[in-house]
């Protein structure tokens, strides 16, 4: 099959194919609590999806003392370790990605997470045999919303932009889609709504994977 022939879905997988959003949400307020922070889960929840980096940066600011940052970071880590053995896919993710591939899409995961989450959520999943490559934010310089993660994938899926689309569930992997030319379809399993998902310029939006799944013959996205 030629370059031209070629083309790309590109996926998140935290909150898109993996049910993992709330639990990220619940350890990253344990670890706030351990280091003395008060911060909210709702948002916590709101910067689920960034890299820890930016996430740590949009919650706690400038003004907090952040000589901490590692500790807090190492505890989510710990925490949302335990919940490894019994993470679970979202409801029609492995279908979605094999109707994908069979559509003629080469898969490529393109994750916020460390690669140690990345392959304990792939065994979760369970579709390596439809997914093509996978990057993590082991593998880029600067994490979501930064758009690192999806030109490294469209570079490890070999096509330009135009020939790919990205499947996520958060504002910032539709902004690091768009900084990389690629339109974003996003999901409301990771708890953000539809409207806030429109208005960041989301190029549709469904229900779950098997939502998506539903709808792949009456979308332009994937013909």
């Amino acid at each position: 099959m030629s370059d031209q022939a070629e083309r790309a879905a590109l996926f998140d997988m935290d909150g898109t194919l993996v049910d993992t959003n709330y639990l990220h949400a619940v350890s990253w307020w344990e670890a706030f609590r351990q280091a003395g922070h008060v911060v909210s889960m709702a948002d916590i929840h709101h910067a689920i999806g960034m890299g820890s980096d930016h996430l740590l940066d949009r919650l706690l600011g400038e003004a907090c003392d952040r000589r901490g940052d590692d500790a807090i970071s190492g505890a989510h880590k710990a925490l949302y370790g335990a919940y490894g053995p019994s993470l679970a896919p979202l409801d029609g993710a492995a279908d979605l990605l094999r109707a994908v591939a069979a559509r003629g899409f080469r898969v490529v995961l393109a994750t916020s997470a460390d690669s140690n989450e990345l392959a304990v959520m792939r065994t979760a999943l369970d579709a390596d045999d439809v997914i093509a490559d996978a990057t993590s934010k082991d593998d880029v310089a600067a994490s979501k919303p930064a758009p690192d993660l999806v030109t490294q994938a469209l570079e490890r899926a070999g096509v330009p932009a135009g020939r790919a689309v990205f499947v996520g569930d958060t504002v910032w992997d539709i902004e690091a889609a768009g900084k990389a030319g690629v339109p974003c379809v996003a999901l409301l399993s990771g708890g953000i709504g539809r409207a806030e998902l429109e208005e960041a310029g989301a190029a549709a939006v469904y229900q779950d994977p098997r939502n998506m799944l539903a709808s792949l013959d009456s979308s332009p996205v994937w013909r």
